[in-house]
């Protein structure tokens, strides 16, 4: 999957503008997003801060790791 050209900040920043009422066709314009993805984020990220966010990230990312390196050690029962 393509890395993000947004930043944390910049994605809460973007999902709090929806949250103050501007409309999603007008946040999903001035940003250069798809509504789609704005959904997308909306549901993943929807009342953190951009530090939860990058938390969550670095969580996700060493969850894959270490379900990547476990698949390969065989059988755990």
């Amino acid at each position: 999957m393509k890395a993000s050209n947004f930043s944390d900040a910049q994605k809460a920043f973007i999902l709090n503008q929806a949250e103050e009422g501007v409309p999603i066709g007008d946040v999903c314009r001035k940003a250069g997003i798809s509504q789609a993805t704005f959904y997308a984020w909306r549901k993943k990220y929807a009342g953190l801060l951009p530090s939860e966010m990058r938390r969550l990230k670095a969580l996700e990312d060493e969850n894959a790791r270490l379900s990547r390196s476990g698949s390969a050690g065989g059988s755990h029962s």
